[in-house]
């Protein structure tokens, strides 16, 4: 298994909703946003793997909700963290040529090099036969996707199908199931690139 520290993670977002008034840490909803590539295996299970990636945002995750989640991972672990985020829906993610799933949270932030973040954490399916055989695999219940945007709209990033989130300090810890995370490559948006957290 392999750990993934999120460094721009709660720590900051929290920061900023605890200090920003209210009526400021609120959904920002803007026009939808694309984003379309190719998912790259790198190992393990997926080595080789090659498809199609699509997410698509309808709005950005608030302040406020990031804290819930950081609350709720604090206060009660995963289970509690799955509780709360399975309420949320930001808008769908696909792998390959499917309807996808929910996109429960995704956070956009700006980095220091003028490109755009985006954390994507979602509930995953868990299949019949995780779940009959009672396979370790059943307890990394989240997907996840880091993916760095420009200003003209194209990137990459990270994508892990089954992970686990911990929380360490003041940030997240995300820890894949025993495999190399996937690459997204030849990232391209339409619609509104930005809208993050404020």
């Amino acid at each position: 298994m392999r750990r993934r520290t999120l460094g721009f993670l709660l720590c900051v977002l929290c920061v900023v909703a605890a200090s920003a008034p209210a009526t400021q840490a609120k959904v920002v909803q803007s026009s939808r946003l694309y984003v379309q590539g190719q998912v790259i295996g790198i190992g393990g299970r997926r080595a080789g793997l090659n498809c199609p990636f699509t997410l698509l945002v309808n709005s950005y995750t608030s302040a406020d909700d990031v804290e819930r989640l950081n609350q709720a991972l604090r206060s009660g672990g995963q289970e509690e963290l799955l509780r709360v985020l399975s309420k949320l829906n930001a808008g769908r993610i696909s792998i390959g040529n499917n309807v996808g799933v929910r996109a429960n949270a995704v956070i956009s932030t700006p980095t220091a090099e003028g490109r755009t973040k985006l954390i994507v954490l979602y509930e995953r399916n868990v299949n019949i036969y995780e779940l009959r055989a009672g396979a370790r695999s059943q307890d990394y219940r989240f997907g996840f996707a880091e993916i760095f945007l420009d200003s003209r709209g194209r990137g990459e990033g990270t994508f892990i199908p089954a992970a686990k989130v911990k929380l360490e300090g003041v940030g997240w810890v995300v820890e894949d199931f025993g495999e190399f995370p996937a690459r997204l490559m030849g990232l391209r948006t339409s619609g509104r690139v930005g809208g993050a957290v404020r």
